[in-house]
């Protein structure tokens, strides 16, 4: 059975979408899967991945059955709620060294006020120095280099009564005083490169806080990006294991983790694009197959919308629909919406159910309030652009898009069962 403590380890190695590809990456290869890259010409691939900036596609395909053998997806998303660095990111403001940030998906913005940021991303560099073109590096500035303070109470006598923040103004990261010093110049040189020789970026700040067991008993899991890098490496243990299975499924099992999910996922990398769309025609036509047997295998699908679900908050029941509590530790959790901001229907409720049931696991079942908004995930963008039926399912926690997340310690590895079940379903 997958220990905890590597859920703790995947989010540590993981600040970013871009290193949670490279994470996932890794534990791939080591576990025998071979990367392909979308420019290549595949033939029949095996078990393989193939990586998009903050994407990552995954499946173990080793033959056999018919050419519009169907498909067992496991979707998830790598980015989580953050603070984004501008492009023209220095100001200088009461003798203070600032970095311009924006906002970044539906981010709880007091979590993070006096927390000790790291920074993370890619960057565009300058090919050996010059003209050339350009190569991507990976950043990972793991120390506190940032920090957003917040304003004394003796400055603010209402602040505990309803504290506002505007986010132009007040969640400017503070990195040093002011001394002539810009944020490019330390870019270079953690990269070890010529301030000119940095094109772009797409950087982000993290809080440094470790992921870590909590409470007395160790019962809880306390870390930043449990939404959603936890069902990212839910569905990575459970493709890893399904793959070293002596006995293939009747379904392709896949793995999708895509990038921008936070912020509606309409990109190139993102569940509203077409990723996942070329990559399954691409295994269907390297069996032999044709755009006509894909669109054969595309209904006798089914795709897991894997993404956090809400616990009932001990201090805010209220805020929960009666009679449909949610524990932490409780098993995994079927989500259900009405008006379609989940993708679950009775047909693939029930594939849930049994997966569950399958891998010897408790279940429950999530429905909004009348009166709240309903947040939505990759499951309804996946079902409408494939024609895959789908069910949303997820771990309970608390804080959801907080700078630090909370879980129970039991729920990651059942839902890491019950993912395997369902993909060898």
């Amino acid at each position: 059975m997958v220990a905890i403590d590597v859920l703790l380890e995947f989010i540590a190695a993981s600040p970013s979408p871009y290193h949670a590809v490279q994470t996932a990456a890794g534990r791939l290869a080591e576990a025998g899967f071979r990367e392909v890259r979308l420019t290549d010409a595949w033939e029949h691939p095996g078990a393989c991945y193939v990586r998009a900036g903050g994407a990552l596609v995954a499946w173990a395909d080793h033959g056999g059955g018919a050419v519009e053998r169907p498909f067992r997806i496991v979707g998830a998303h790598t980015d989580s709620p953050n603070l984004r660095v501008k492009p023209h990111p220095d100001r200088s403001r009461a003798g203070f060294r600032q970095v311009a940030v924006e906002v970044y998906g539906g981010a709880l913005l007091n979590s993070w006020l006096d927390r000790d940021l790291g920074l993370s991303g890619r960057v565009s560099v300058a090919a050996d120095g010059g003209p050339g073109g350009t190569v991507e590096r990976l950043v990972l500035v793991d120390e506190p280099i940032a920090r957003v303070p917040q304003l004394a109470i003796h400055l603010d006598r209402d602040a505990n009564k309803g504290l506002r923040l505007d986010p132009q103004e007040h969640l400017w990261p503070v990195w040093g005083l002011d001394d002539g010093t810009g944020f490019v110049d330390l870019l270079a040189e953690r990269l070890g490169v010529a301030p000119g020789a940095i094109r772009s970026w797409d950087l982000m700040f993290h809080d440094l806080t470790a992921p870590t067991l909590l409470g007395a008993d160790r019962s809880l899991v306390a870390a930043p990006r449990l939404d959603n890098q936890l069902s990212c490496w839910a569905g990575l243990e459970a493709l890893v294991a399904v793959g070293r299975s002596s006995a293939p499924p009747p379904s392709v099992p896949v793995l999708c983790l895509f990038d921008h999910e936070e912020v509606g996922s309409a990109s190139t990398t993102g569940a509203a694009g077409p990723l996942l769309e070329h990559v399954l025609e691409r295994i269907v036509l390297a069996r032999g197959g044709t755009r006509a047997d894909l669109l054969r295998a595309l209904p006798a699908s089914v795709c897991l919308s894997a993404d956090g679900a809400h616990a009932t908050h001990p201090n805010h029941p209220e805020r929960h629909e009666p009679n449909h509590r949610v524990a932490i530790d409780g098993g995994p959790v079927v989500k259900v919406n009405g008006n379609q901001r989940y993708a679950t229907d009775a047909a693939t409720a029930a594939v849930a159910v049994e997966a569950c049931e399958r891998a010897g696991v408790p279940h429950q079942r999530f429905v909004t309030r009348n009166d709240l908004p309903c947040g939505s995930t990759i499951g309804p963008l996946t079902a409408t652009r494939l024609g895959i039926p789908t069910v949303d399912v997820g771990v309970a926690q608390l804080s959801m898009h907080s700078a630090r997340e909370l879980c129970g310690a039991e729920d990651p590895v059942r839902f890491v069962g019950a993912l395997g079940a369902f993909l060898a379903g």
